[in-house]
């Protein structure tokens, strides 16, 4: 009942903590995307750069930029993963392949940071710093910077402008993300966090072994791996270990990282296009899908079966008894609601119904509140859906802030909703069709295919988080979820900043008796069923064959 009762406090907290810092810090993440004046160490990279900071860019080249620069992060850290064997004792370390580097590639410039290794045995230092923490915050930047042009598009009208993804590149990392990873740098290692540049020490135990300690630069990588929604552990127990997230305040201040940008992106958002309401709005549905979410996830590990799990009172296997069932379960929700990836427990060993919710949070397209900047957009695109279905139970043209929702813009938003779904789901059929890839399963039956759709599901969705019992290691599953990395995150960031693109060429519409309100109650409950609703005709039967199958039987 303790547990029950610290777990209650700790969401409290958490929840209030998130509504306190919203409408600061979106005001203030409005402000540095919507402001004129360039700091001097931005105009000194502009000028190094070539780029011209008042140019604004079409939809295309902003769509361009962002693909050449996430092209050259692909290359260049594939190319570091396949020399790191060179580079100076202590910090050399064994090449790792070329599956693997593709894959770990793919995975950070994506922000899904998926990872196939032990991070303490199959990196080094170098690759850790120069390579995973400088893709931490780029690609967290450029979904930030994606959001911010679909709200362009809808606050712009008769331009085909949609700003400057270079200045908006440079101004969300270093007057956003750098400064507060900083400061929580500075506190983590306080709290006890490793920050070293020291080899692994071996050390005698009392039992007469021995045991080998790795340090690193682990509590500057921390405060970006969470505040980016990236989620790549320095180790391979991740959030789990001590080095990690030592405390269970620690814990506290992880999960609110991982939330705070995306939960703040919707007053951004009303800030900019000149409407506060149409951000309460949003944020709204993203409050009710989370807080649902963490309910059901609860009671699911509190429905335990099995003579263990009564006795002790609770599903605890492969949770981290520093945090316990609830603290633990509140991150599970929330890493799989963003896309985060990190772990503070062992996802494959919650229950069957319990792993189902936190498949599910991901299948909703991590939208409650998703990813820094890919929470955004996510729940604007279906923003548009909803008001498309509601125009069709009326019989009018459906318009959306003030813009017309044609052929175009459904067009784009439906390839949108559909590009995950088709990767997560083909994938999953594919792996369990091939003989070999079947016998890289540790689990048979409706535990092994939730495995597999759980591994095509985070990749697709650029989550990170794993169910394990997968022997994912091998040249199939590397490329396999590599190519689905890299298609679920840029194939979506096409159709967005087309929406972007077309929607702010229009010129807008004036309010009328049969405009929809869409920052009144009714708006905020058709926008949340209709992602309940898509999310079960999409996924339904897969999540029968699998963990409700398993949660059934």
């Amino acid at each position: 009942m303790s547990d029950t009762w610290a777990g209650i406090v700790f969401l409290v907290t958490l929840v209030a903590a998130l509504a306190l810092v919203h409408r600061p810090f979106g005001d203030y993440m409005a402000r540095v995307l919507t402001g004129t004046r360039h700091l001097a160490v931005e105009r000194g990279l502009y000028r190094v750069g070539g780029i011209d900071a008042n140019a604004d860019q079409t939809w295309s080249r902003y769509l361009r930029s962002v693909l050449a620069f996430s092209a050259v992060g692909v290359l260049f850290l594939y190319l570091l993963l396949r020399v790191q064997h060179s580079f100076w004792p202590p910090y050399a370390v064994p090449q790792m392949s070329a599956a693997q580097s593709f894959n770990t590639a793919a995975s950070f410039v994506t922000n899904t940071n998926w990872q196939s290794y032990s991070g303490e045995n199959a990196l080094g230092y170098v690759v850790q710093m120069v390579g995973l923490t400088v893709q931490n915050f780029a690609s967290a930047a450029v979904g930030i910077a994606v959001a911010i042009a679909l709200v362009r598009g809808f606050a712009r009208n008769r331009t085909d402008r949609l700003g400057n993804f270079w200045v908006d590149l440079v101004r969300i990392s270093l007057r956003i993300l750098l400064p507060i990873s900083l400061v929580l740098a500075v506190v983590f290692v306080g709290a006890g966090m490793v920050e070293n540049f020291h080899h692994y020490a071996t050390v005698h135990t009392i039992a007469g072994g021995s045991q080998t300690i790795p340090g690193g630069p682990v509590a500057s990588q921390e405060a970006i791996k969470e505040l980016g929604t990236n989620g790549g552990g320095f180790y391979n127990a991740n959030s789990a270990h001590p080095f990690e997230n030592p405390t269970t305040w620690t814990n506290w201040i992880e999960i609110f990282l991982l939330l705070v940008i995306s939960f703040s992106l919707p007053r951004t958002f009303g800030t900019m296009i000149g409407d506060r309401r149409q951000g309460r709005a949003i944020v709204a549905v993203m409050a009710v899908l989370a807080l649902t979410s963490v309910v059901l996830l609860l009671v699911f590990q509190g429905i335990h079966h099995g003579t263990v799990p009564t006795a002790v009172g609770g599903a605890t296997e492969g949770t981290e008894t520093r945090f316990g069932i609830p603290d633990s379960g509140i991150f599970a929700t929330g890493t799989t609601l963003t896309s985060t990836g990190a772990v503070d427990s062992f996802h494959d060993s919650y229950t069957s119904l319990g792993g189902a919710m936190l498949l599910l949070n991901m299948m909703l397209g991590e939208i409650a509140p998703g990813g820094t900047g890919s929470g955004l957009y996510g729940i604007l695109v279906l923003a548009v859906i909803a008001v498309f279905v509601a125009g069709l139970m009326v019989g009018r043209t459906p318009e959306y802030l003030g813009k017309k929702l044609g052929g175009r813009e459904l067009k784009f938003a439906s390839l949108y909703l559909l590009t995950t779904p088709a990767l997560a789901l083909v994938g999953t059929a594919i792996a369990m069709a091939l003989p070999g890839e079947r016998a890289g399963m540790l689990n048979s039956g409706a535990h092994g295919l939730s495995e597999v759709l759980y591994a095509f599901t985070s990749a697709a969705n650029n989550n990170g988080s794993a169910f394990a019992g997968l022997s994912v290691n091998t040249v199939w599953w590397n490329y396999a979820l590599g190519i689905a990395m890299l298609l679920g995150r840029f194939l979506p960031m096409v159709f967005v900043l087309g929406l972007a693109g077309s929607l702010g060429r229009q010129k807008p519409v004036p309010v009328s008796e049969g405009t929809l309100p869409t920052h009144r109650l009714l708006f905020v409950g058709l926008l949340t069923g209709v992602a309940v609703v898509v999310v079960a005709l999409t996924y339904f039967p897969a999540l029968a064959l699998g963990p409700l199958a398993e949660g059934l039987h």
